[in-house]
């Protein structure tokens, strides 16, 4: 399938009551329907009427501080694939992804799982890819420490390589239903996969049959050098935290650079970085907009929040005060990125702790529908991406907001779909479907 990159991509991220590190405080937020079907089926219905190509959710499995669930909600995650099963039923376009750890779940129940999904929706899932990165996590999975940071890699490139095994262990005509003649399938056409690595030993084959679009499609996050060698290895979707136009492009031209090692091109990963906007009908009423929820968020609780997205506690440091030094060695790429702003722009932690609580490093974009338009226009002709993955600051007001105001003059400007004209999440996003391994191997 082509990909003539004349059109953006657009997911809808969505994250518990909105981004905004202060959203559940916010006026317009419904802050008790967190886990509510309601809530879900209202957020995507609104996505599916703005032809998004996803819907995508972040999942954790832990409370970093019990004392800091006071004023904290970011810690607050349904579990992402029961979500996205129930949203299924309810939606019959839009992408499904849901984030999925491979430091603390096995590949065989996590490839039955999304190709139950894939099969379920008609062809919509993606399984967003991440390593653990919080001990406390760790310590619900029988483990005192995390792993160290390439060990996960590791384990998450071998993780990947069973799941997509399995996946592709059901070839595409192995199922007959000749009831005639007594034959379910060609035992021929389904294959064990016969795995033993470094942390899985898995026999397979599935006992799913190969799913509507041959395997989900895989979005990753990594920015890292090991990071974007799996994603460029591997992933077909890279969603990235990146606030500077002239670095997006450096990182766009670097990561689709690898791909050819990989026996890869272009059109296969699109990279869509992360997208919070304050929409007013002027720009002085999105700046309001901004301030007001920057307002709800007092200096010591965004420092909190600072020092859980660098696992190292900075409250002891003075406010007012630029970061010291500290080991990032074994660290998130989202803490390098902190600590590398930190340098650069000389910000403090007080600085530092707001800037992160309004959309953790993603781009935020701040003005009316036209001007927030613009600005997506020109990072994506400038070749810094291939689309956003929206992040609306409160939920379901500001995703609303998006699709009613922003949407219809990316649509007029010829930048983004009116209709959807494919059926699966693979045909939105202009992938391949892939073969089975396994059918390969036979033609060859």
């Amino acid at each position: 399938m082509t990909d003539t990159k004349q059109q953006m991509k657009l997911g809808a991220f969505l994250f518990n009551f909105g981004h905004h590190y202060a959203a559940w405080r916010y006026p317009g937020t419904r802050a008790e329907r967190l886990i509510d079907m309601d809530f879900y089926r209202q957020v995507a219905r609104t996505a599916e009427r703005g032809r998004m190509d996803m819907l995508f959710l972040a999942d954790s499995s832990s409370v970093p501080h019990i004392q800091d669930t006071a004023t904290d909600v970011s810690f607050l995650y349904p579990e992402s694939t029961s979500v996205l099963g129930a949203l299924s039923s309810i939606t019959e376009h839009i992408g499904l992804a849901a984030t999925v750890s491979t430091t603390f779940n096995e590949p065989y129940n996590l490839a039955r799982r999304f190709a139950t999904l894939d099969h379920l929706s008609g062809g919509r899932t993606a399984w967003n890819v991440v390593t653990g990165t919080k001990e406390a996590e760790a310590r619900n999975f029988n483990r005192d420490t995390m792993l160290e940071h390439g060990l996960r890699y590791a384990r998450a490139q071998e993780f990947l390589d069973v799941v997509s095994s399995l996946w592709d262990s059901w070839e595409d005509e192995a199922v007959l239903f000749d009831k005639e003649a007594g034959v379910f399938a060609d035992t021929k056409r389904i294959h064990p996969i016969h795995h033993k690595g470094a942390s899985f030993s898995v026999e397979g084959p599935l006992n799913i049959p190969r799913s509507p679009q041959g395997r989900p499609v895989i979005i990753q996050a990594g920015t890292s050098e090991s990071g974007q060698h799996l994603a460029a290895r591997t992933a077909e979707v890279v969603f990235t935290a990146c606030e500077d136009k002239a670095k997006a492009v450096a990182f766009y031209k670097q990561l689709k650079a690898l791909l050819p090692q990989y026996g890869r091109d272009a059109g296969q990963l699109k990279i869509m970085p992360g997208l919070l906007t304050f929409i007013g009908r002027t720009e002085e009423e999105a700046r309001q907009k901004q301030a007001e929820f920057n307002a709800l968020v007092p200096p010591e609780i965004a420092v909190s929040y600072l020092s859980k997205l660098l696992n190292l506690d900075v409250s002891g440091y003075p406010l007012d005060e630029p970061l010291p030094e500290l080991s990032m060695e074994g660290n998130t790429s989202r803490a390098h990125l902190i600590m590398e702003m930190s340098r650069q722009k000389n910000m403090t932690i007080r600085e530092l702790g707001l800037h992160f609580a309004i959309a953790r490093g993603h781009l935020v974009l701040c003005g009316t529908a036209e001007q927030i338009a613009d600005q997506m226009e020109d990072w994506f002709a400038s070749g810094a991406c291939d689309g956003f993955n929206v992040m609306p600051p409160y939920l379901p007001g500001g995703l609303e907001e998006f699709v009613d105001q922003v949407i219809p003059v990316l649509q007029n400007r010829g930048l983004f779909r009116t209709e959807y004209t494919g059926r699966t999440l693979r045909e939105h996003l202009g992938l391949d479907r892939p073969a089975s391994r396994f059918t390969a191997l036979a033609q060859t």
